[in-house]
């Protein structure tokens, strides 16, 4: 007895090779799920300015580690200056070095980053803060100042709330803490009093056309399970903002050794680029498995640009024949005419291999009487087709039709055989047959290009490989299907009138 369980694990494992690799490529390699799709490419510029002493300068500035960001490209403007960008799991930063420098001198740090397609979780705080304790009366007021916040809180979120109304109130007890720390210090030690983790960093705040900006002081603080971003000034958290963390547990931004009056300025743009663009950015890095085809060169990439849409047109045929039960000439000629209607325009095709078959027939007509072998006369129409293509694109050209010309795209071996069988079935079986089998092979070929022209379509089979498993998978599950086609259940129409 023949068993479907290795079948359907066939099936299963097609299946699952296919949304893996859809997967990979959308999540972990940002490929759009859409044509077109834009993605939002943030440019900062850093300008560093000091006054060299007459002596050896290194000069170091501290760079963004924020998940939630993926640097795109740097680039550092630094003439007669050695540079060095060192990056790892705990900090990045970028040296700028000379051996003598005396005066002014401008530094440039250029990078573009983009949103995170799939940054992850950053870990969760371990253990409680570390408390720094302040001299008295400043521990004292913190603490009067957590036990009224406390009291009108009922979980984190809210405690929050609490004090950060109170950091903007008039409250006795803050006005004496606000006369020695910033905001920023207050609500840290009160967090860290109430055994949320939290920290100063500072970031800039993403948007575009800004000029001479400055890092604004955050409050980065475990909340709920999750780090939250939270504006002292305007007493709200930022996390539907585009903010981008550029300092964090580091001592300085921005230090110079050999040099004084040091300042350091930003500025932002925004732009918009391709996502697939930006995608295959990565196939150049050592640390990317690829799945696609963008490493082949242009003409390789171009020809399995078309290759890649026969399976959907085979989809396509299998579908509207074993499932509807559509009628063709050749099992696969319409997938082949369909391609050909790609380059013809759909009108254009239609109208060519009509007239193409309806002459074809005739001259095929004339050649039956003449009782030739089938190969010689296989070979004569070949050359009937070929005849008939250039007779029409020679008149298409004299009349100015410049569409008409596309008609020489058709595949003539295909029109060829297409005659051919269609013949021989006007001889066998009668006209109708022939118009019932021509007419199913035309509707199929217009709805495989339909299919195969479609602009989301196409971007899918040739970006995303494993569309073609899944593809391959449908396919082998409707050829095991063995019920009616939904054209034959016409013939018990009488029955359901009865």
């Amino acid at each position: 007895m023949y068993s479907r369980a290795p079948f359907i694990f066939f099936v299963l494992i097609l299946v699952l090779i296919g949304l893996g690799s859809i997967y990979y490529r959308h999540v972990e390699m940002g490929v759009p799920l859409t044509a077109g799709e834009q993605i939002e490419i943030w440019q900062i510029e850093a300008q560093l300015e000091f006054t060299g002493n007459d002596a050896a300068v290194n000069a170091k500035l501290t760079l963004p580690t924020d998940i939630n960001y993926t640097l795109l490209d740097e680039t550092t403007a630094s003439p007669a200056y050695g540079v060095h960008v060192l990056r790892d799991e705990l900090k990045a930063e970028v040296i700028w070095s000379k051996r003598r420098v005396q005066g002014k001198q401008t530094l440039y740090y250029k990078a573009s980053y983009k949103k995170a397609v799939n940054p992850g979780t950053e870990p969760a705080a371990q253990g409680s803060p570390e408390l720094e304790v302040w001299p008295e009366p400043y521990q004292g007021s913190a603490q009067i100042l957590l036990d009224d916040a406390f009291n009108k809180s009922g979980n984190q979120a809210t405690l929050v709330l609490q004090l950060l109304d109170l950091l903007n109130s008039d409250h006795q007890h803050m006005a004496m803490l606000l006369s020695k720390y910033s905001k920023s210090e207050v609500l840290v030690q009160l967090m860290t009093m109430a055994e949320m983790p939290a920290m100063l960093v500072r970031g800039l705040v993403l948007e575009g056309g800004r000029r001479n900006q400055q890092l604004i002081p955050l409050i980065k603080a475990f909340i709920n399970d999750a780090w939250q971003i939270i504006n002292v000034d305007s007493a709200t958290t930022l996390n539907d903002l585009p903010i981008l963390v550029w300092q964090q547990d580091s001592p300085s931004l921005f230090d110079v050794e050999g040099g004084r009056n040091s300042k350091i300025f930003f500025s932002i743009s925004k732009s918009s680029q391709s996502g697939l663009l930006e995608a295959n950015r990565l196939i150049n890095r050592d640390d990317v498995i690829d799945f696609g085809l963008y490493h082949l060169p242009i003409d390789q990439q171009n020809l399995f640009r078309g290759i890649l849409l026969l399976p959907i047109g085979a989809l396509v045929v299998v579908f509207l024949r074993v499932i509807i039960g559509l009628k063709c000439s050749g099992t696969f000629m319409p997938i082949l005419i369909a391609t050909s209607f790609i380059q013809t325009e759909l009108v254009n095709g239609v109208i060519g291999f009509l007239l193409i078959v309806s002459i074809g027939l005739v001259i095929r007509s004339y050649l039956s009487h003449l009782n030739l072998l089938l190969v010689s006369r296989i070979s004569a129409v070949v050359i009937v087709v070929i005849g008939i293509i250039i007779l029409f694109t020679v008149l298409a050209f004299r009349l100015g039709l410049t569409e008409a010309l596309t008609i020489s795209f058709f595949p003539m071996i295909i029109m060829a055989w297409t005659i051919e069988r269609m013949s021989i079935l006007w001889e066998e079986e009668g006209g109708k047959e022939v118009l019932i089998q021509g007419g199913g092979s035309l509707i199929v070929a217009v709805i495989a290009y339909l299919m195969m022209d479609n602009v989301l379509i196409r971007h899918w089979a040739f970006n995303f490989l494993g569309v073609h498993c899944l593809i391959m998978a449908v396919i082998l599950l409707m050829g095991q299907y063995t019920g009616y086609r939904l054209l034959e259940l016409r013939r018990f129409k009488p029955m359901a009138e009865d």
